[in-house]
């Protein structure tokens, strides 16, 4: 699948889950999907979790994550 195919898999609507970027024909957010991985979980048990979901899916999520951090404006926490 190409890099365009999986970000297609990404919607943003205003009136789905206020507005943040969400799996296509669902109303889980890319967060979510990011934060289980970020957490160890593995694609599988996402996908237990969330049953609706495709591996494309999650593969779109990470796509889309990786546009996200193409972006010139960084927010990085001040140190300490």
């Amino acid at each position: 699948m190409s890099h365009d195919e999986l970000l297609d898999r990404i919607t943003v609507d205003p009136s789905v889950c206020g507005g943040r970027p969400c799996i296509r024909g669902t109303r889980i957010d890319i967060a979510i999907i990011l934060d289980g991985l970020a957490e160890g979980l593995t694609p599988e048990q996402i996908i237990d979790h969330y049953p609706q979901l495709t591996l494309d899916d999650l593969r779109g999520a990470l796509a889309y994550a990786a546009e996200l951090s193409k972006e010139n404006i960084w927010k990085v926490a001040p140190a300490l």
